[in-house]
């Protein structure tokens, strides 16, 4: 077996394409009038505009990519904000357990904070060295790698830390709530 075979998670087919998906709203969000905001159970709430996110540390990861709709991408380029740096900024509470990201297009998706809180974790403003396109979800969104990328919201606009977990769009509509593609969670 290849060491790229060990890449593939089970039901996945590699691509070289960066297929487009979303809700049929692609948000066009002018740099200087985006907000990213982070409230709920934490002790720094931030309110973040493109200037204070930009001058955060910034990192760059590379990461492999699983869609639920079968597709894989190998060796995609993050560059952002890793998740480490914000959860070290926002100080979770104790009870603090899970995630839900907001978009610009309504859509909403939950993660674990464990799962969150990992070191190829990211908000990412840019993909292989270019501005993530708005149609791939620019100007950010989070990159989860080891959940199915509908896990990783396009056009972000704020994080709510919970104690309880709260399915979101896909979720409610029969998608597993964890989402792991080596266990092809696919659909509840």
């Amino acid at each position: 077996m290849s060491d790229n075979s060990r890449r593939l998670p089970p039901g996945q087919v590699l691509t070289q394409k960066f297929p487009v998906l979303d809700l049929g709203v692609k948000p066009d969000i002018p740099l200087d009038q985006w907000r990213f905001s982070v409230s709920g159970l934490v002790e720094n709430p931030i309110d973040w505009d493109w200037q204070e996110f930009k001058s955060q540390p910034q990192t760059t990861i590379v990461t492999d990519i699983h869609c639920v709709t079968t597709w894989s991408r190998y060796d995609n380029e993050w560059q952002g904000v890793s998740a480490k740096h914000l959860l070290d900024v926002l100080r979770p509470r104790p009870e603090a357990a899970f995630l839900v990201f907001y978009s610009h297009d309504g859509y909403t998706t939950n993660v674990p904070l464990q799962a969150f809180n990992d070191d190829d974790v990211m908000l990412a403003h840019s993909w292989n060295g270019e501005p993530l396109s708005r149609e791939h979800g620019g100007p950010v969104r989070p990159v989860i790698p080891k959940l199915y990328f509908w896990k990783s919201a396009k056009w972000v606009k704020h994080i709510t830390f919970m104690d309880k977990d709260a399915p979101g769009y896909w979720e409610v509509r029969g998608y597993h709530n964890d989402a792991d593609p080596w266990k092809e969670e696919r659909f509840g």
